[in-house]
């Protein structure tokens, strides 16, 4: 049985180019970077969890809520396939509950915010928003795309950044967590214009404060699916 299972719907992508050196500290045991045509990706990630299940069964009051999180972009090589995955930074969430569980199970680095969003649609675009509060300040990720959906490109940067489906997460210096993320190939919306506004350094740290004031290298929305998280398993 998996461990989750849930909908990721309406992801807003929001990535910035960053050295390499910035995240060797933060790089979980038997893993390495996973570039993109020579470049180095972080991404801030907004989106609705929809109709969530904790080993099947659904906790009352917890099955739909936001999310947020940084994370950037890794490979392990497993015998003989690479596996390509993602490392979170920190996630953030509206409930407590939701906290404990993934940092007491997964070795995640999640926080618990006041959080809040906006989805509209009009005749032939659509607006998503996604709100978290911190220190008694909102930040915020605002998209406006394309009403319809269409298919990602192969090799595309898109592609790049939607299609890593293993998780790993740092025990220590000589151990690691890992698990796999299942879901079909998703469908994106083509994005008009966007606006960005975050305290990347008070919320991540010194080491993205620089972020500030950095234009993103580009914004997606992708529709997203159904998904499972899998158990993890240990490397070491």
């Amino acid at each position: 049985m998996s461990f989750l299972k849930a909908e990721w719907r309406k992801l807003a992508i929001v990535n910035y180019e960053v050295e390499p050196k910035l995240l060797q500290k933060y790089l979980p045991f038997g893993t390495e970077l996973d570039l993109w045509n020579d470049k180095c990706y972080v991404s801030l990630v907004g989106f609705m969890f929809l109709n969530t299940k904790l080993l099947g069964v659904k906790v009352p009051f917890h099955s739909n809520f936001e999310e947020i999180n940084l994370r950037f972009y890794v490979k392990r090589f497993d015998g003989d396939e690479w596996k390509r995955g993602v490392v979170f930074i920190k996630e953030i969430v509206p409930k407590a509950a939701l906290s404990f569980v993934a940092n007491s199970v997964y070795n995640e680095n999640y926080i618990t915010l006041p959080m809040k969003h906006v989805w509209q649609e009009n005749e032939d675009s659509r607006l998503v928003e996604y709100y978290w509060k911190k220190n008694d300040q909102w930040n915020h990720i605002k998209v406006v795309a394309d009403k319809t959906q269409s298919e990602i490109k192969e090799g595309s940067e898109t592609e790049f950044i939607t299609e890593h489906y293993w998780g790993y997460a740092a025990v220590n210096e000589k151990r690691s967590n890992e698990y796999e993320v299942t879901h079909p190939k998703w469908k994106h919306f083509e994005v008009h214009s966007h606006d960005i506004q975050i305290d990347f350094g008070e919320i991540y740290g010194n080491d993205f404060k620089g972020l500030n004031n950095k234009e993103p290298d580009s914004v997606m929305l992708a529709e997203g699916s159904q998904i499972t998280v899998e158990s993890k398993i240990k490397i070491k």
